[in-house]
Formats: C-alpha cells, structure tokens, sequence
C-alpha cells in the first residue's frame, strides 16, 4: 500500500480487529491474539518474525526484523499491544468513527502507532530496506510499567542505533523529547490490635504509622524540580473503637533527575528501617519503575531528522517534555537517542472517550516513513 491509494476507510478495516479484543495487560489471551494479527502482517511482507515469553500472566513480546542476521539494528520501533481497560470493555464500548474521529478501547493507546508502524516499514523504498537494519518490538505490559519485558526491551536497544516510539502524538501534534520517571510502591503497615477504651497503651496503631509517612514524604515534593509524590490510595483500620492493626498505602513518584529519585528512595528504605513506632513492621514492595529521560547530543541530531522530514513535507514539528511514562523511558535513559510520540494524533487515553484523530493517519504515516529515509542516509557503514 503506498501513499496514493491511502484511504482511511481501508486503514479503519485494518485498524478495528486491533482495536475490537479484550487485551488489558491481565488479559493474555487478547494480548496474544494481537499478537498473532501482527505476525502475520510481518510475515506477510517477508520480515521474520520471533515470539519472547514473559509471566503467563501477560501475552508474548514480538521481534519483527527484515535482517535476521544482523547482530546491531540501525532503528528500534518500539510499540505495545496492551491496553488498559478490563476484560468485558469490548461487549459494550467497541470501535466506532464519525468521520473526524474514531473511538475505541487503544485507539491511540496505541493500536494505530502499532499499524502505522507496520505500513511505514511495508512502503520504504527497495533500496532504503536494503540499506537499513531494522526491528520493531511490540511488548504485552507496557501499561504497567513493561514490568516483565523491560529488560527484553532494553537488551535490544543496546544493540540499536536509534529508537523511535509511536505512542500517540500530543492533541496539539507535539512529539515527546522527555518523558519523566515513575516509581509506584505498594506500603503495608502490621501493628498490634487493641481496644481503644479499656487497653489503648497495649496496642501499635498501623494508621498512625502511616500517617507518619504521609506528613514526612510529601515535604519531598518540590514542584520547582519536578520531583513529586502522591500517596494516592489508602486504607487501615476495621471499627472506631480497635487500635488499627494494619494500614497499606500507594505511592506514586514522578521525577525528572534520576538522582534525585534515587535519593528519596533512600529515605523510604531509611524510614522502613527505623519505624517512628516501636514494634510496627513496614513491608515496601516496588511495583513499577522507569527512570527519567532527557534528551541528550545523539537524540538532539535525530530531533533535527525529524523536523526537517517535516519541513520537507510541509508539517510543523514541535516537542513537548510530559509527566506520564513510556518505553522511551527504558531506551532514553541508557542514553541511546529516543524520540517519542511518532503515532498519529489522539487523547483522552485510558478513559472511555479515546480518540484517534483521522486526518492526522495519513501525515503521521508519510513522516515515520521519511524519517526512517532519511535517517538511512546519515548511517554510514
């Protein structure tokens, strides 16, 4: 399919059997299903294409390559087959369009990066295919932090020169430079239960432990460097009258400067280790990580690719540096140069009103395919 006979009606045939299966990250069964859908669509243009297990409790990863000998990849495509929305979604919310937009569960998060990616390698010049080593990486648990194919990801980046994301661009357009880190913890608090009339003094108060936590964590939030912090969900406690016995809490961290991260995760392990309450135990559990990335020498050069292949088409290229997280994160901050936000056009991820932008399909896919040109020629061998 190349540009001229383009249309979006075609592409929305394309798009809605990725879009109409359950595949939230605990659904493995839809992940895999996908999956399945983008091997053949590899295959069917003559890449290889080779499964990676994780956990059983997320779908495969996907290696497609159009050099399976080569030992190092000129350019990495980075995409995930996971959604966030629960198993049951596609019954009564599936794709629907109204001729500006589409709708539908990942429908910018990110089924359509997905398939621009694909189209974009299946129309590269013969030549250019030759020249270029390229694989595109599709992961099953990216909405939860790629927790179990991080290190795939990131063991493949080291071996790349350059790693384009195709997570959706910005409502304004705007492609992502930076992106900060996260850290989320899962905080448990055991005390000892007593009646709070007749033997307060006996009891450990988990809640007031907890508290402790909450006042002495949230003076870490600095909204000057960037680093904050957000105990966002808590619980403890059973009846009015017991001494609270157990108490948990989510923690939600953002950061710009890995350092600094690095530092208050250090005081949590402190705070761990020495209770303000005698007797109280503290179980920490870390349950998902990406360190910050900024841009650095290697990703300004591929900044200033990707906006003269704009130019030269006639579409504006601006950057935003934004607070959620990617698999750019995983690649950025190996300092291997990551651009981010190559998918068409979307918002309002992760709710019910998701939205892919349609006349922004066809722009978005001609730059991801002249960017990958052009980069080819400034590759020397």
């Amino acid at each position: 399919m190349s540009d001229h006979n383009f249309t979006i009606e075609q592409y929305l045939e394309e798009l809605k059997p990725l879009i109409n299966v359950d595949c939230g990250t605990w659904t493995p069964a839809g992940v895999s299903q996908i999956a399945d859908i983008m091997t053949e669509k590899y295959q069917s243009i003559g890449w290889q294409v080779s499964r990676q297990s994780f956990d059983e409790k997320v779908g495969p990863g996907l290696l497609a390559t159009n050099k399976p000998e080569a030992e190092e990849y000129d350019i990495m495509l980075i995409g995930h087959m996971d959604t966030v929305f629960p198993e049951g979604t596609i019954a009564e919310w599936s794709m629907t369009t109204d001729g500006e937009q589409a709708y539908g569960p990942g429908v910018a998060d990110m089924k359509s990066g997905l398939l621009n990616m694909f189209k974009a390698v299946s129309q590269l010049p013969e030549d250019v295919a030759d020249r270029l080593s390229i694989c595109v990486c599709m992961n099953p648990d990216e909405e939860i932090g790629s927790t179990y194919s991080g290190d795939w990801l990131k063991s493949i980046a080291m071996k790349s020169r350059y790693v384009l994301v195709a997570e959706a661009a910005r409502a304004d357009g705007s492609l992502v430079k930076a992106r900060k880190g996260l850290a989320a913890y899962k905080i448990e608090f055991k005390g000892k239960a007593a009646h709070a009339g007749n033997e307060p003094e006996k009891g450990i108060s988990s809640i007031t432990e907890l508290a402790h936590w909450i006042t002495t964590l949230n003076r870490e939030t600095n909204f000057e460097t960037g680093t904050t912090l957000n105990f966002g969900v808590v619980e403890g406690g059973t009846v009015g009258n017991v001494v609270p016995d157990y108490a948990s809490a989510v923690l939600d961290i953002r950061f710009w400067d890995n350092d600094d991260y690095t530092r208050v995760e250090q005081k949590i392990h402190q705070m761990q280790e020495n209770p303000s309450l005698q007797g109280i135990e503290i179980t920490l559990t870390r349950e998902a990580h990406k360190p910050a990335f900024t841009p650095n020498e290697g990703s300004e050069k591929l900044m200033a690719v990707i906006e003269k292949s704009g130019q030269d088409m006639g579409l504006n290229i601006t950057w935003q540096a934004v607070g959620g997280g990617s698999d750019a994160n995983l690649t950025g901050s190996l300092g291997i140069p990551t651009v981010d936000g190559l998918g068409p056009i979307g918002g309002a991820m992760h709710s019910r009103n998701e939205f892919l932008v349609l006349n922004s399909i066809g722009p978005r896919l001609t730059l991801l395919k002249n960017v990958l040109i052009n980069l080819s020629e400034t590759i020397t061998r």
